[in-house]
Parts: C-alpha cells; sequence; structure tokens
C-alpha cells in the first residue's frame, strides 16, 4: 500500500474522539521521528482564558506518536491502533501557557519501541513559524500499545 502525501490532516491516523484529537497536520515522518503540528484555539478542549497550558504539551507529543504509529499501519494496510500514555519524564515548559492562535510544531523521535508494546519516545514543542528559537518545551514519554 502506498503512504499518505505529507503534510496530511491527522485525523485519519490518530484513534481518537471528536474534540479528542489536539493536533491539526502530520508534517513529516520517518522510521523513527514525526512532526505535527498543533494551533492554539480558544475553542480547544484545554483553552483557558489565558491560553492553552503547557501541560497540554504532553498530549501534542502523545498524539504526534500516535499519528506517527498510524501513519506507519496505514502504509501496511492496517488501522492505526489504540495506545495509552504510561508516563512522562523531565517535561519542561518555558511558559505557563500557550497564547491563542499561534502554530506549534511538535516533534518526535522515537528512542525504542519494545515487543511488548512499550515504547519510548523524546520530544519537544517549538513555534512553528520560528525554527531558530529554542524549543517551548521538551520531554520524554513511554507510552504502551496492546497487543505489542
Amino acid at each position: 500500500m502506498t503512504r499518505r502525501t505529507l503534510p496530511c490532516a491527522i485525523e485519519p491516523l490518530i484513534p481518537h474522539a471528536r474534540g479528542m484529537c489536539l493536533l491539526t497536520r502530520l508534517l513529516a515522518a520517518t522510521d523513527d521521528t514525526a512532526t505535527t503540528e498543533a494551533l492554539t484555539r480558544r475553542d480547544d478542549l484545554f483553552a483557558t482564558v489565558d491560553g492553552i497550558p503547557a501541560w497540554v504539551g504532553i498530549e501534542w507529543l502523545a498524539q504526534s506518536v500516535a499519528a506517527w504509529s498510524g501513519y506507519r499501519a496505514e502504509a501496511q494496510g492496517e488501522s492505526p491502533a489504540t495506545g495509552l500514555l504510561l508516563g512522562s519524564r523531565r517535561y519542561r515548559s518555558r511558559l505557563p501557557t500557550f497564547p491563542f492562535d499561534r502554530r506549534v510544531r511538535v516533534e518526535i523521535h522515537v528512542d525504542f519501541v519494545a515487543d511488548n508494546g512499550v515504547t519510548q519516545v523524546n520530544g519537544s514543542l517549538h513555534w512553528a513559524d520560528d525554527a531558530d528559537a529554542l524549543p517551548l518545551a521538551e520531554g520524554s514519554l513511554t507510552l504502551y500499545r496492546p497487543g505489542g
């Protein structure tokens, strides 16, 4: 089966219910990396009066892993698999909230996928329009896909 042309809409690649898909596009994907995009919207499920709380970045990272996995599964003729976020380590954000109406580039690097489905990932968030700036946030995630 052929791979989807990138960039592409992210919803078909992530098995999330309406409103919980927090990313907009998959921009790039390789065997062990993915770049996605989020838009900080006022109608976002987690929006506050000040913006999107920095902790939502952990979910953006996790959904980027889901998009990476879904993209790879689709290329093999399979459906996206459900995964679980087990935990995060060393997640640090330079901002307490991300202001509205900004595009955030989410970059992930998959360190390993074990035979039992446990996956370790490092990731970072950046303003989409400022490639040279320091990361807005970064950290590591441990995820699990039932059935390995």
